[in-house]
């Protein structure tokens, strides 16, 4: 993307060319935003597309400069101090206990702390995090949702990579569709609501542009591959049995519960997120399976 330069006199500040988002203006400050989980798939990706805008960035996490961790409250201030906007996700998922309250209350001191923006990245179909989603928007008057349906990264870097390799596709959920979306879309409406007017209050439930069961899913990633790809149906037991091998019984009992929700056709719809926070359409799932193929995320040294 073409990029033109703004000298404001103490810094030089990035700013695209033929920005095709809601508002298409970017507010100019000194003061830095915050990014909560910025070693995280999208946190990562926010830091660095406004990190390419020239503007300040502080990341947010456990061993960061100015640390932040969810379960030391202490750290929470001096994270927002000074910050004009924050982006809030919370890991590992607002349906772990006390996730909810603890969103809440950051919202509440960030609102206490003058922090002009507050963005939170949701689940679709989850009701933990409406909860979450509730709580935020009381604690915070300018708060904007993001709420997300399933990341199509999750094959290429997440937990379904390795299946991946292996030529299969485990999913409980049978025939269940889900408009899949690329990451950095949902990244590029965060970075919008941070950085532009309009979206304060906003909810945008962001999604693919096209409704793909798990058996399309893997076609496409065999085409990208160039090899099989089988999807592989299984039980919510065995998607249960699978989480608990790495993440043990409770992290289990959590993502399953989820998966029990969310997969029972509720989410089945796609959503305008995208063309309403960014003017344009969603990327394709066939886009984001031919590009990360070409950058080797399925190479076995990857």
């Amino acid at each position: 993307m073409l990029a033109t330069a703004v000298n404001t006199g103490a810094r030089r500040v990035s700013y695209p060319l033929g920005i095709n988002s809601k508002q298409g203006k970017r507010t100019i400050s000194d003061k830095p935003i915050l990014v909560i989980g910025a070693t995280g798939k999208t946190g990562s990706r926010v830091a660095a597309k406004l990190d390419a805008l020239g503007l300040f960035v502080r990341r947010g996490s456990r061993r960061s400069e100015t640390p932040f961790d969810w379960e030391a409250p202490e750290t929470w201030g001096p994270a927002l101090s000074g910050v004009r906007a924050v982006y809030v996700t919370y890991f590992p998922d607002l349906a772990f206990p006390g996730g909810v309250e603890k969103v809440g209350a950051l919202a509440g001191m960030a609102k206490e702390a003058g922090v002009e923006r507050l963005v939170l990245l949701s689940g679709r179909g989850e009701h933990h995090a409406k909860l979450g989603e509730e709580a935020v928007r009381a604690a915070h008057h300018n708060a904007t949702i993001v709420r997300s349906t399933w990341f199509a990264q999750n094959f290429s870097e997440g937990y379904l990579r390795d299946p991946i390799l292996a030529g299969v596709l485990p999913m409980p959920g049978g025939a269940i569709t889900d408009p899949i979306i690329d990451i950095d879309d949902v990244a590029d409406v965060v970075v919008a609501a941070l950085t532009e007017e309009g979206h304060g209050g906003e909810v945008y439930e962001v999604t693919g542009p096209r409704l793909m069961g798990w058996a399309d899913m893997a076609e496409e990633l065999s085409r990208a591959v160039g090899r099989p790809i089988q999807h592989v149906p299984i039980s919510f037991e065995d998607f249960h049995a699978n989480v608990a091998a790495s993440g043990g019984d409770f992290v289990a009992d959590v993502f399953t519960a989820i998966a029990r929700e969310t997969l029972d056709g509720r989410n089945e719809q796609v959503c305008d997120g995208v063309e309403r926070a960014l003017g344009r359409s969603p990327r394709d799932f066939t886009e984001f399976a031919v590009d990360a193929a070409k950058a080797g995320a399925w190479s076995e040294a990857a």
